[in-house]
């Protein structure tokens, strides 16, 4: 248990810490008719008690899968047995924030993903991935939020063209990196030349190595490449497969 005193110079310590440090909230506000997985049913909200109209408080009922708007998805998401939002502790939910931005490459092709040469020029100007970093892969994708079209950016033929990760810069990343999160802007982790064929191979994977990732981040322009922490939570349903979370960094 934390004496009083110790207590004190924690807060102190963090105090002296953050004075002058920038927070940016990762987190898109979620709503009905926000752009989110087509096989999902959209969000239904119920004002059960509404001040505004003379209830003597307000109170909404809220109707949403799990993954919804920026969102977490725990190992169980995908794998049997996996670990469900109850069972990841509290630990992994502030980590050093890595950055690989791939914004220009998307910029010209909405298809691009990573290669591991982005890892080494990152890796090259900072060193190391830190043991237990969360990695963002910045895009660019979410300014196109909340517009479901521009979202899926679908072709004539129903194609969607999405950047995503790949499976050489995720297994460096978790195998040979150990990180323990990733995330990105766009609303899945395969590229959607992938998902459009419902293949979700990359996000298996992430999930299958115990892993947890959020999706749908936003603002992650201007943050940078090294040396920002991320804080990740989110509600703790009893055996969740998933749920929107609030997302900042500090830097």
């Amino acid at each position: 248990m934390l004496t009083g005193t110790t207590a004190v110079g924690i807060w102190a310590g963090l105090q002296s810490l953050l004075q002058g440090a920038s927070f940016t909230d990762l987190t898109h506000s979620f709503h009905p008719g926000q752009p989110h997985f087509p096989a999902f049913p959209n969000e239904v909200r119920e004002a059960l008690f509404d001040v505004e109209k003379g209830d003597g408080f307000t109170a909404h009922r809220y109707s949403i899968v799990g993954q919804w708007g920026t969102h977490v998805d725990p190992p169980s998401h995908f794998i049997r047995g996996g670990r469900t939002l109850d069972q990841i502790p509290v630990e992994e939910m502030i980590l050093p924030l890595v950055i690989l931005d791939i914004t220009d490459r998307v910029s010209g092709n909405p298809d691009a993903t990573p290669v591991l040469k982005d890892v080494q020029d990152w890796e090259s100007r900072n060193g190391a991935i830190p043991e237990g970093a969360f990695v963002a892969l910045r895009t660019g994708w979410s300014r196109r939020w909340p517009d479901p079209e521009a979202m899926a950016n679908r072709d004539a033929e129903g194609l969607s063209h999405t950047p995503g990760w790949s499976q050489e810069v995720l297994a460096f990343l978790i195998e040979q990196r150990s990180v323990a999160a990733v995330g990105h802007e766009q609303t899945d982790t395969d590229p959607g030349l992938a998902t459009s064929m419902q293949d979700f191979s990359l996000e298996t994977y992430v999930l299958a190595q115990n892993r947890w990732q959020i999706e749908l981040l936003a603002n992650l322009d201007g943050l940078p490449e090294a040396g920002a922490v991320v804080v990740a939570t989110w509600a703790k349903p009893l055996g969740g497969s998933g749920f929107p979370a609030r997302v900042f960094a500090i830097s």
